[in-house]
């Protein structure tokens, strides 16, 4: 196969591939860009491998930084963007089921796309736009296949986190995974407790985020892979009740909620999971205050006061999770009563605690948080404007 035109990340980057193969060395386009071209999906990145070693390519370009170099990564400066150049390699001894012990840089492309992962990302492209594919990854593009280059029980030794990879670019492709790959995840699945949870994490939540994190999530059910995952472990069908949900996640914050509900979390059991899954403290904060919103309308419970204390910016993901989750209600006149609230927290109210010194005559003390409390409730379920003056006003008659 030949690409006849070559996307725009591809022609900027066409120099680099050129300075390589005037000294004598081959470079092609590998991975992913070239998966996501022949797709018609938008290029992330574009990855380079290349025939010269490191030295080698130091010594064609004048710029360059060594992002990886005992991996065989250089990153090379050029006409103002960044291009990482990776020699071709084998790799060895992974006890650690993540990391080679050894790699050790060769002169063969075939021999660097047999240590890939799946045949889809084992693909790759020459200046000429000519597709190298040693591994049937092109007719596994067109049937939608993931399947493992070589044997799949071998690539997931090497790397455990590929089990992951699989599910996810499942999720993202809308793929399938070919049998014996998949019945190789459901073996190896074991494996995934040798990985960092930062590592599984990241995986998973670009599945949750994905077009069709439904076919990506339902492997990772039925593959075993959920039982080596925090706070999983026996809780497959809880778990499979989300595939009922109708529509994708608006954002992490939703997917982990969405999982916390599945999973009947109240407050403390959520904080507690989302620590072990290591999620950042504002995804985690605004996750555990979106499942406590989330819980109110369940319940019914359509109070402001409420709703504005587990925090406005999450009232728009919450209805759109009770959509997805079909918890029926008016959508329309919740949205209008909380659009009616003039503010996002007690920093937009029109007086402060020094105010209310000044009014009440008093000095700073229990008495001004109290107050400002009051205000701020009366403001919300909208019983007082806030101005300043009608602020004072019912200060002074609410003493």
């Amino acid at each position: 196969m030949q690409i006849k035109q070559l996307p725009e990340d591809f022609k900027q980057a066409l120099p680099v591939l050129e300075e390589i193969e005037q000294a004598g060395f081959e470079a092609y386009f590998v991975g992913g860009s070239v998966r996501d071209h022949i797709l018609g999906l938008p290029i992330h990145d574009v990855d380079i491998a290349t025939s010269a070693y490191p030295e080698e390519i130091k010594k064609i370009f004048k710029r360059t930084i060594d992002t990886g170099i005992q991996h065989g990564t250089v990153t090379v400066l050029l006409n103002d963007s960044s291009y990482e150049i990776t020699t071709f390699r084998t790799e060895s001894g992974y006890q650690d089921y993540r990391r080679p012990d050894k790699v050790t840089f060769v002169r063969s492309l075939a021999d660097d796309l047999k240590r890939r992962d799946f045949t889809i990302n084992a693909l790759a492209v020459d200046l000429n736009g000519n597709v190298i594919d040693k591994f049937d990854g092109l007719q596994d593009l067109d049937k939608k296949i993931i399947r493992a280059v070589g044997r799949a029980e071998a690539r997931f030794h090497e790397d455990a986190l590929r089990m992951m990879r699989a599910v996810r670019f499942q999720a993202q492709l809308d793929f399938q995974i070919e049998v014996q790959t998949a019945q190789a995840i459901a073996d190896n699945a074991p494996l995934l407790s040798k990985i960092a949870i930062e590592r599984i994490r990241e995986e998973f939540v670009k599945l949750l985020l994905s077009q069709s994190w439904k076919t990506g999530f339902s492997d990772f059910l039925k593959l075993n892979l959920s039982e080596y995952c925090p706070g999983f472990k026996d809780q497959r069908e809880e778990l499979a009740e989300l595939l009922n949900a109708e529509g994708t996640f608006v954002d992490e914050d939703a997917a982990w909620t969405a999982i916390g509900y599945a999973l009947n979390m109240n407050h403390p059991e959520f904080n507690s999971f989302l620590r072990d899954w290591k999620v950042s403290n504002k995804v985690r904060e605004a996750s555990v205050n979106s499942l406590d919103m989330l819980h109110l309308f369940e319940n019914q419970d359509y109070d402001l006061w409420n709703i504005y204390n587990f925090g406005l910016d999450n009232f728009e993901r919450v209805i759109q999770l009770c959509q997805m989750l079909q918890i029926e209600f008016d959508y329309t006149g919740l949205k209008q009563k909380v659009g009616q609230i003039s503010i996002k927290n007690s920093h937009d109210l029109a007086i402060t605690g020094k105010d209310i010194c000044e009014i009440l005559d008093v000095k700073p003390g229990p008495i001004i948080g109290k107050s400002m409390s009051q205000i701020e409730r009366a403001v919300v379920e909208g019983n007082v404007y806030n101005n300043f003056d009608e602020l004072r006003h019912y200060l002074l008659s609410n003493q």
